[in-house]
C-alpha cells in the first residue's frame, strides 16, 4: 500500500522513517514527493501500522494524517 504524510516542522528524516519500518516490512521504501511537503510510504502494513512506526521515531502523527491511497495492483504478480 502507498501512504502519503503532510510534513510538518518535527518531521523526521524519511531514512530513519524507513529504518523504523524493517520490522513491519524490510521492503518498505520512504521517501518525499516532488515538493518535499509529503513523506510516502509505500509498504506492506495498514494504516495502523505505519502511525505506529511513525510515533516511535518520535513524531506525532495521528491517523487521520495518514492517507492510504488507492491500490494500483493489476494482479499479474500473483500476490
Amino acid at each position: 500500500m502507498e501512504f502519503h504524510i503532510a510534513l510538518a516542522d518535527a518531521s523526521p528524516d524519511p531514512g530513519v522513517v524507513q529504518d523504523a519500518l524493517f520490522d513491519v516490512d524490510p521492503t518498505a521504501v520512504v521517501d518525499l514527493d516532488m515538493s518535499g511537503l509529503v513523506m510516502r510510504v509505500s509498504a506492506t502494513a495498514s494504516a495502523a501500522d505505519v502511525v505506529d512506526v511513525l510515533q516511535r521515531t518520535g513524531w506525532p502523527v495521528t491517523a487521520d494524517q495518514v492517507v492510504q491511497l488507492p491500490s494500483i495492483c493489476c494482479g499479474g504478480c500473483g500476490s
